[in-house]
């Protein structure tokens, strides 16, 4: 393959660096921004392309060695080269190149931060390791640095031949109330063997190269998952609260940002109703309660709705397991009839943000208060587009910084209107 000297530009979504060969822009993975390179051209895209490092040639400054051991091969972290500070610094800098392209401007972020290693409390485990990067293998360990002392002592006390086959979620954290004291604070929660054959069959209609040659068509029982499983139930201790959710399910791996999160997403709002949209098990919908007279929770996922149900029991709302698009269309015109508007609103899409429906009723609600969280740069960018153009001032923005020593980024967005 063909060989090129570079020097690395800006960092990108996902922590890429990128560059300039032949025209084409080229993606290049753990490299830092202003570093000389040697680069290998390893694919040819077509409008661009990816690269490897065959030497550094001028570091960087910031330049460091990694911690693990598996650093490179496992397919976790991406930026442990990186020193802390700096990585906090260019994940910043992604989350403001991305609001910048979409013609919005950022007030001055604000980091919210915790420990750098030591903080993951949820891991998807194949085959008893964890995927090696750009393949299918499952690299075998025994610690991970970046992982709770809960999930580590896992790990260093159950050999990988013993560990369960398949794909497996664990969950481990001091914060875990569900277990009693005295006893390991971790819930190993494997997927039902009917998924798992049913991911199988789907990896072998892909080539090598991932492309498609067939088709497979999974029937989805509608109220399937749709029951507490107490096997796989955790409850965690949150700010003083206990809050219930599926390991099998979504929830976040840093216990210690999320506490520091949750006062940013419901402090400081109050009023008559309020609306939190993508709720998943109703984390944010228990602190709202505090300062509601009714919290309506729309939710698709039912799995995690009869969690929210758990968690809010006691407290008054109203919850629907729809999603935000059929919400809007028949139940957001009869909820504000009966409830009256909404005094603010807490929305926490997917990766690819939120339902245009929603997003258009939200320009026009008047609703006075958004607090908007998002996974990915270029859809919360793109939905502050449209909330800005309806007369919304972004006022805060907050760099949710969940998993150090990788490129993910999340954000908090807080829209206000007079």
């Amino acid at each position: 393959m063909k060989t090129a000297t570079i020097t690395a530009e800006k960092m990108v979504f996902g922590g890429d660096c990128i560059s300039r060969i032949d025209g084409k822009t080229v993606f290049v993975p753990l490299a830092i921004p202003g570093e000389k390179l040697e680069v290998e051209i390893t694919q040819d895209a077509g409008d661009y392309y990816k690269a490897r490092i065959l030497n550094v040639l001028e570091p960087s400054p910031y330049r460091t060695i990694p911690f693990c051991p598996l650093y490179g091969k496992c397919g976790g972290c991406n930026m442990q080269h990186i020193t802390n500070e700096y990585q906090t610094e260019l994940r910043k800098s992604i989350l403001k190149d991305a609001f910048a392209r979409e013609g919005v401007e950022v007030p001055q972020i604000e980091v919210v931060s915790a420990a750098p290693t030591g903080y993951r409390s949820r891991f998807q485990f194949h085959d008893g390791g964890l995927m090696e990067r750009g393949s299918n293998n499952s690299i075998k360990l025994t610690a991970c640095p970046c992982a709770t002392p809960e999930i580590n002592r896992y790990l260093s006390e159950v050999a990988p031949e013993e560990r369960p086959a398949g794909r497996v979620h664990v969950f481990g954290s001091s914060r875990i109330t569900s277990i009693p004291e005295g006893y390991d604070k971790i819930i190993i929660a494997d997927e039902p063997l009917e998924k798992q054959v049913q991911k199988e069959q789907k990896r072998q209609l892909r080539t090598p190269g991932g492309r498609k040659i067939g088709k497979y068509k999974e029937i989805k029982k509608r109220w399937a998952g749709a029951a507490e499983n107490p096997r796989n139930t955790c409850s965690v201790n949150l700010c003083g609260k206990e809050i219930s959710f599926d390991v099998l399910g979504f929830f976040q791996s840093n216990l210690e940002v999320t506490e520091k999160a949750v006062p940013l997403v419901t402090g400081g709002l109050s009023g008559k109703n309020v609306l939190d949209m993508y709720s998943g098990a109703g984390t944010f919908s228990v602190f709202l309660a505090d300062s509601f007279e009714n919290v309506t929770l729309v939710e698709h996922n039912k799995s995690a709705l009869i969690y929210a149900e758990k968690n809010m029991a006691g407290k008054p709302h109203e919850s629907f397991g729809v999603s935000g698009d059929v919400w809007i269309k028949y139940h957001a015109q009869n909820c504000e009839q009966r409830f009256g508007k909404y005094d603010a609103v807490v929305i926490d899409p997917p990766r690819q943000g939120m339902e245009k429906s929603v997003c258009q009723w939200l320009q026009t609600s008047e609703i006075p208060h958004i607090r908007s969280l998002s996974c990915d740069t270029a859809t919360h960018a793109r939905d502050a587009k449209f909330l800005t153009r309806s007369g919304y001032k972004l006022e805060k923005l907050f760099l949710l910084d969940f998993y150090p020593q990788t490129g993910h980024i999340e954000s908090l967005a807080w829209f206000e209107k007079d």
